[in-house]
């Protein structure tokens, strides 16, 4: 009875996509035998090999995960019998793990995650909003935010020159051609990103690489979406970035961590923890803290929150790297995570801001 409905979509996923099992055992490196064997339920399946099987075939991991675990419980279930009364107790027990994982969340962390959520559904009750107006501020939050994330990484186009060189295509006096062209990059990637969201597609690593390629565009070809095959090191930080080596192993583990948590934790904390964790792990050689920011705005806008944008003025940058290096450095993420959770709050409390003067 061994996962008896998952290995029936995983067969017809693969039949979908038009692959043989020969194919599909090489990108796994795995005997055709053994995965034979999955697909018929007579080899036992784990998180790892559904994990690579959903990106293989483009779909949901988190339901294919879900069917998984309750085939295995399913099976205990039918070997055991006291099926109601263990699934009562479970339930309970459950609860008890889940209120004490949200205990290892500070006070103060809980606090602004709840007033998040106030706001989010004062926004949402002010839905629907005039399309012309929302289209103009989209237009003003985008123009601010490429400005303060290109900021943050050394460009020194004011907010209006960002303005002119994304909007009317001017060419600004005494600026390099990679500072325009890291304005154009980043407004195209947020449209990518909007893409994306309206498309409902899942976030996997085709999406990463796509962002990347869109922020070096015209400026490092040669490196754009690819991960990158050399050290490197970031300066004024103490955190050094894993060996190139080592980066299909933990960018896997950053993606399983995504996808097993989708549904586990608030979206916000969700959103900062991937940010951390591609800036920490630094998969690129250049554009890392661009990328990373405009996943976390992935995440964010998938969830029905404004974008959040770091001001790339000198306190706030001071502010945003000393969080950062805490997390890297002394495994701290709960300074980053409270920094990204008052992000969040601001821009609603913007947003609510300027909906409400418009009614």
């Amino acid at each position: 009875m061994s996962n008896i409905y998952t290995y029936q979509k995983i067969k017809d996923a693969r039949i979908k996509k038009g692959l043989t099992l020969r194919k599909v055992s090489s990108l796994l490196d795995i005997d055709v035998a053994i995965l034979s064997k999955m697909e018929r339920g007579e080899r036992n399946l784990n998180k790892e090999i559904i994990l690579k099987l959903a990106r293989i075939y483009k779909i949901n991991a988190n339901e294919l995960i879900i069917s998984f675990l309750s085939d295995r419980i399913v099976n205990e279930l039918y070997k055991e019998g006291y099926a109601n009364e263990v699934l009562k107790v479970a339930e309970e027990k459950l609860k008890n793990i889940y209120l004490l994982k949200e205990e290892s969340i500070s006070k103060d962390l809980a606090n602004a995650l709840n007033e998040i959520d106030a706001m989010k559904k004062k926004v949402n009750k002010l839905r629907p909003f005039d399309k012309t107006q929302i289209k103009k501020l989209e237009e003003y939050y985008e123009i601010n935010y490429t400005y303060d994330s290109n900021k943050i990484e050394g460009n020194t186009l004011t907010l209006q020159e960002t303005a002119l060189v994304v909007e009317k295509g001017m060419t600004i006096g005494g600026k390099s051609l990679r500072e325009h062209l890291e304005a154009i990059n980043h407004y195209e990637a947020i449209g990518y990103i909007k893409e994306i969201i309206s498309k409902q597609e899942f976030f996997n690593e085709w999406i990463l690489k796509n962002i990347h390629l869109l922020i070096l565009r015209g400026i490092d070809d040669k490196n754009a979406g690819k991960y990158r095959e050399i050290e490197v090191r970031i300066s004024g930080s103490k955190h050094i970035p894993p060996e190139f080596f080592k980066l299909p192993e933990m960018m896997e583990k950053c993606f399983q961590y995504y996808e097993l948590n989708i549904k586990k934790i608030h979206p916000v904390i969700l959103a900062a923890d991937m940010h951390q964790k591609l800036v920490d792990i630094h998969p690129f050689v250049d554009g890392n803290g661009r990328t990373a920011r405009l996943v976390m705005n992935l995440i964010l806008l998938q969830n029905g929150y404004s974008i959040a944008n770091i001001k790339g003025d000198l306190n706030n940058r001071i502010e945003y790297y000393k969080a950062l290096e805490l997390s890297q450095v002394e495994n701290d993420i709960s300074y980053f995570r409270m920094l990204i959770a008052n992000e969040v709050k601001r821009a609603l409390n913007d947003y609510l801001n300027v909906v409400n003067v418009g009614r």
